[in-house]
């Protein structure tokens, strides 16, 4: 591994096995994060961009779930061959997460300032009045007013935004190497969410953290991302640099991803509908031959239905997992 990788995903298979049958969640997935890069992972929902998060922080829940293969790297290890004090002393301080709703996340009986010091206590050599001075420093940083007096307060008595912040707080209170944020804004009005992007990226500037970002709102992966990691079914299908996958992305599901954005700077007909991707996607209990995009793809062909293709580097750090990747029309 490069000097600079902080984590690597080298073809990590998660699965879930039910009464119905296996639910093959993430299929060989290969991704990296470079020291202070910010991935973006996009795809619709059940496409498996949390238990990718989630494997990486070592947190399936067994039963159903189950990491059956692949190698997870950080820092050089592989994560997956150490215990689980290991794994205790990793999250929260090398690794942290930020869970998509706060309400679930934090523990309605305790103040948010108590659960703050709790994991600088758990992870950091330091008195319970540092623990507390450090939990009051972070609610300060994450913008959050008055913070010697919210650090007393219980999470009902904050609104979204706010909890959503404190959740930050919580998750960057150790300084960690890697921040996963698993669709940290979704729930929280569009003002809010600019405030907790601009906030993401100024703690990132300010710490040196690397990002992996989890979200199906292409607007925000163009405001924070670096790179780009498209999934579908399990599946990594495209993956560059977040300039050639706006320019000239060459899976079909990318291409359709983005061609359902609605831009202010086209004009459209009356009466003309946004482009949609057909269909829907498929039951993970039975899952179509070939490609698994090829029911809902325009370039579908024979080969698309028959196997499923490889993923090839289609120019420089450019990778797409596609029969027809150059077919004609394809790009924005």
């Amino acid at each position: 591994m490069k000097d600079d990788i902080l984590v690597q995903t080298k073809d990590l298979q998660t699965f879930f096995y039910t009464d119905e049958g296996v639910v093959r969640a993430v299929d060989g997935v290969d991704i990296k994060i470079s020291v202070g890069e910010t991935l973006g992972l996009v795809g619709e929902s059940g496409c498996g961009k949390s238990v990718t998060s989630l494997s990486i922080m070592r947190l399936i829940p067994w039963p159903p779930g189950k990491i059956v293969g692949g190698e997870i790297w950080f820092k050089g290890e592989d994560i997956l061959k150490k215990s689980e004090e290991e794994m205790r002393r990793i999250r929260g301080s090398q690794i942290s997460m930020i869970f998509q709703e706060p309400m679930t996340s934090l523990n309605p009986v305790f103040t948010v300032g108590y659960q703050i010091s709790e994991a600088v206590l758990v992870h950091q050599d330091v008195t319970e009045e540092e623990a507390k001075k450090r939990a009051i420093e972070m609610l300060d940083l994450v913008g959050i007013p008055d913070p010697e007096k919210r650090y007393n307060e219980y999470p009902h008595q904050m609104s979204g935004g706010m909890r959503q912040r404190v959740m930050i707080a919580m998750a960057l209170s150790c300084n960690p190497d890697l921040l996963i944020s698993d669709e940290a804004t979704t729930a929280l009005d569009v003002t809010i969410q600019a405030q907790i992007l601009e906030l993401m990226k100024d703690l990132k500037r300010k710490i040196g953290m690397a990002i992996l970002l989890i979200t199906h709102n292409l607007s925000v992966i163009a405001e924070m991302a670096d790179n780009v990691a498209v999934m579908y079914s399990g599946k990594i299908v495209e993956y560059s640099d977040i300039k050639t996958i706006f320019k000239s992305p060459q899976h079909p599901y990318t291409y359709g991803l983005l061609s359902s954005i609605p831009l202010v700077t086209k004009k459209r007909v009356k009466g003309e509908k946004l482009p949609i991707i057909e269909g829907v996607v498929p039951n993970p209990y039975h899952l179509p031959t070939g490609c698994y995009f090829n029911p809902r793809c325009p370039y579908s062909t024979k080969i698309c239905r028959e196997e499923d293709p490889k993923i090839e580097e289609v120019a420089p750090g450019h990778f797409v997992k596609c029969w027809n990747y150059l077919k004609p029309g394809m790009g924005v």
